[in-house]
């Protein structure tokens, strides 16, 4: 008899690269559970998950930098929880909310928008590292990234919480949204990545003021806030565009570097 292979085991890892992991799995935590609320029609509660999944998975890419604890397996891990939380849990909360009214168009549609997630996701992981890219699209995602892309096809429920009922909540608008941000993660149109921005030292104080006011709107007026934000962030892409496209004209009469496909820096 020969002696069995030993399987492969997860390496040791130290508590400051755990910290970034159990971030990414609450985030998959409240991704998850947003899928429980829109089984109960607790939409509001659904959307809140949403956003908390967001603002972890912003965080545990930084807090991983900050400590060190970057590791292959958590960036697997971020990746996969990506998935389920901004590719499968908005998709299940809209159907639950009115696709399903559409029958089998209603979840072809958001079998759509989970695919193209997955898509985005597959193509974001096989671009990093690429040693062709240009330094100009370091600051470019590729098409909007997941967690965005979540936001904007959950605005016509944030704004159906904020107005009412009676235009966002009609099933062709979310067909409409629904298809339009799924064509927009897997596209190759360039969208601000905002992370390696460095602001002038006169800004730093009013962005910091600014940001403070942001959060107590949310807090005060989260619906409102929640849909200024994503129709804000909507307005960037054709900046963004045009940005990019104007570094790409400069590094190419510069002889320098040109490439038309901008480079997710590090997070999805």
């Amino acid at each position: 008899m020969f002696p069995r292979k030993r399987q492969p085991r997860i390496p040791g890892l130290s508590v400051k690269r755990l910290i970034p992991n159990v971030m990414t799995l609450l985030a998959l935590c409240a991704g998850l559970t947003s899928i429980r609320f829109a089984a109960h029609g607790l939409w509001r509660e659904a959307v809140i998950s949403t956003v908390l999944a967001a603002i972890l998975d912003g965080l545990d890419g930084r807090v991983a930098r900050l400590l060190h604890g970057t590791s292959k397996f958590g960036a697997e891990l971020d990746s996969l929880s990506d998935f389920v939380s901004f590719g499968v849990a908005p998709a299940m909360v809209l159907y639950f909310w009115t696709m399903r009214d559409a029958g089998g168009f209603g979840w072809a549609l958001v079998l759509l928008f989970s695919v193209c997630c997955a898509l985005r996701l597959a193509r974001f992981n096989t671009m990093i590292g690429d040693p062709g890219l240009p330094s100009y699209a370091s600051n470019f995602f590729t098409g909007v990234p997941a967690p965005a892309a979540a936001g904007l096809v959950l605005l016509p429920l944030i704004l159906t919480i904020q107005f009412g009922g009676g235009f966002f909540d009609r099933t062709p608008i979310v067909a409409v949204v629904l298809l339009g941000v799924s064509f927009l993660m897997v596209s190759k149109i360039p969208t601000f990545s905002f992370k390696k921005v460095r602001i002038p030292h006169k800004w730093v104080l009013p962005i910091l003021l600014l940001v403070g006011l942001v959060a107590a709107f949310l807090v005060t007026e989260p619906w409102l806030t929640l849909s200024a934000m994503g129709i804000t962030y909507l307005a960037t892409i054709p900046t963004a565009l045009s940005a990019f496209h104007r570094l790409e004209a400069k590094a190419a009469r510069e002889g320098g570097e040109t490439s038309a496909t901008p480079a997710p820096p590090s997070a999805s």
